[in-house]
């Protein structure tokens, strides 16, 4: 799914939300990896990112070509800040409801950048017609709670042990869902 690219200004500086194109492959995977190592809250090891250039460009052909995900870029003041995406199921049960996700460079959280592009994914969820939309995060992510909290996500459960870590450590997860207005 492809929108128009917008530019948004915050406290003196400028977000570019937008879709990737081939050409940003090579940072989506670099970014992959950093983030990965930045926290423990994402759900992939460092190591697990092995996608090779070629893969995640038809990765981002698929998610532009797509009438059920939708993937955008945030760039702050020029600089790649992290993304977050829509994956609806297409199934027709379930076509009422998508899951969403974003993760931000560590040093670009807490500068309103997370709420500016799920305040857009909210927009173009209920734009298309969508009823609610579903994420899941890790129990003491107080960040994330905060901000999912403050976009009307409320929490309906938590999977104890979700995440094993490396060091032999769990984190729970939380479901949580945002019912949208048509």
């Amino acid at each position: 799914m492809r929108i128009q690219e917008e530019t948004i200004c915050l406290n003196g500086h400028t977000l570019l939300i937008r879709n990737p194109e081939k050409g940003d492959a090579r940072m989506m995977l670099d970014y992959l990896k950093a983030t990965s190592e930045e926290t423990r809250f994402l759900v992939r090891e460092p190591e697990e990112i092995t996608m090779t250039l070629e893969e995640e460009c038809s990765f981002i052909d698929n998610q532009n070509e797509s009438e059920d995900s939708l993937m955008l870029l945030g760039f702050w003041d020029g600089e790649y800040a992290g993304n977050c995406a829509l994956m609806r199921n297409n199934r027709s049960r379930f076509k009422h409801r998508a899951n969403v996700c974003i993760a931000l460079y560590q040093k670009y959280t807490s500068m309103g950048i997370g709420t500016a592009m799920l305040g857009k994914m909210i927009q173009i969820a209920t734009d298309i017609g969508l009823e609610q939309l579903e994420l899941e995060v890790v129990a003491d992510n107080q960040r994330a709670l905060s901000l999912y909290k403050k976009m009307g996500f409320e929490i309906f459960g938590t999977f104890p042990h979700n995440m094993k870590y490396k060091d032999g450590t769990y984190a729970d997860m939380h479901w949580m869902m945002k019912r949208l207005e048509g």
